[in-house]
């Protein structure tokens, strides 16, 4: 019972910060209609960032700054922003499937310098030794767990609580009108190109927060834990919850987590050891045939909008 509870925990704050990456990426396509495929690069982006700024001092590595935790996360919001906004600069005149290309591009781009920059990142050994909160009680998994799911818990609800107030305001009726229709709304007096950066950059911020958060933790972070799969995954959460819901970015990451989790756990008890490698990618099936029935019964989605409604 104890272990159950212990997992429990450890499930929902993992399906949580999932959440928080599909409150970003709902921000960005939901609320704007801004394509991104390179999540996994503003997910990692925070990761290291917050890791690099909190961990102690180490001889071959820069950075080990040992700054607090918090600390950590507001580095980590404000690079992987900064990163979206430079991103939007350079693309969002263009059409949406430049954008795409570009987001996909930072993505690789990013993998590529973790795998490299062994100085700064730890290269494909990655960065140990991240501050985790209450460590102290490590030695007691429930308890562990407990408190972590609460800040984790605490986060999303932060993170959501702003942006339904930011979908609501002025500033984001402005973003709707835009995804709705940008001629109409640039008529009168917007700017189409500086809401978006806007957009961009503050769906940018939240995910990388969700990579600080997921970094502490975990106590460790490394380039295998930002392969392309990732963005696969929080796009079906955004698409099973329902796009424009941020209620339904939450409520769908917790759907397809569970469905994630529980594909893996049905390969190891039912295929045989010699095609565990291969049966692995029946979780990725698993995702894309739900994907598909859910779309087909219910287009917007568990929690999205209906037809004809803002």
């Amino acid at each position: 019972m104890i272990d159950l509870l212990s997992y429990g925990a450890f499930f929902l704050s993992t399906a949580l910060i999932f959440g928080i990456i599909t409150l970003g990426l709902n921000l960005q396509w939901g609320l704007t209609g801004l394509f991104n495929v390179g999540i996994a690069g503003f997910f990692a982006i925070g990761a290291y960032a917050s890791a690099i700024l909190t961990t102690p001092e180490v001889a071959d590595r820069i950075g080990g700054f040992g700054l607090p935790i918090a600390v950590g996360w507001l580095g980590a919001m404000a690079l992987a922003g900064l990163a979206a906004a430079i991103t939007g600069i350079a693309t969002l005149r263009l059409k949406a499937d430049y954008l795409a290309i570009t987001t996909f591009g930072v993505a690789v781009v990013v993998q590529l310098v973790m795998l490299n920059a062994e100085a700064l990142t730890g290269g494909p050994f990655g960065v140990a030794f991240i501050p985790r909160p209450f460590a102290g009680v490590q030695d007691q998994p429930v308890l562990f767990n407990a408190l972590n799911l609460m800040v984790v818990a605490g986060v999303t609800l932060a993170i959501y609580l702003a942006l339904e107030h930011l979908s609501r305001s002025p500033w984001g009726r402005v973003l709707r009108a835009l995804r709705e229709d940008e001629r109409a709304a640039i008529s009168l007096g917007k700017s189409a190109r500086s809401y978006r950066v806007q957009a961009f950059a503050a769906g940018g911020a939240v995910m990388g927060l969700a990579g600080a958060v997921q970094a502490h933790f975990i106590g460790f972070i490394a380039p295998d834990n930002y392969l392309p799969t990732l963005t696969f995954q929080v796009w079906a959460m955004l698409m099973v919850g329902g796009s424009g819901s941020n209620r339904g970015a939450v409520l769908g990451s917790i759907v397809v987590w569970a469905i994630w989790v529980g594909s893996g756990a049905a390969t190891a008890a039912l295929v045989p050891g010699d095609w565990q490698a291969r049966a692995a990618a029946l979780q990725i099936v698993a995702i894309g045939v739900m994907l598909c029935l859910i779309l087909l019964w219910r287009p917007q989605g568990f929690f999205g909008p209906r037809r004809g409604r803002m």
